[in-house]
């Protein structure tokens, strides 16, 4: 089971936590993804941490993972995992989002 998502948040902190909302977002329409969410916000949280900081630009980052596992999904019986993180700054939108 997989999921991508990207956020745009206009410092560091506000990316984080709009990644964490939409993780949640993610465990709440595939609950197996309760078994990688802390990974997957460390990764994200590690790439962000690694930025500048600038306050005149976005951080926009971008997540996706994935999940792979034998037998009945509620066994946790995993074969593969993976997340992946890109994380940038961004001249700032005129009307940024949070």
């Amino acid at each position: 089971m997989s999921y991508s998502f990207n956020v745009r948040g206009t410092t560091k902190a506000i990316a984080k936590q709009l990644i964490a909302t939409a993780l949640a977002g993610v465990v709440a329409q595939q609950p197996v993804h309760a078994a990688d969410v802390k990974p997957a916000q460390a990764a994200a949280d590690a790439q962000i941490d690694l930025l500048q900081n600038d306050e005149s630009k976005d951080v926009v980052v971008y997540v996706s993972g994935s999940l792979g596992w034998n037998g009945p999904m509620e066994d946790a019986n995993f074969s593969s995992a993976n997340v992946s993180v890109n994380a940038g700054l961004q001249p700032r939108e005129a009307a940024a989002a949070q």
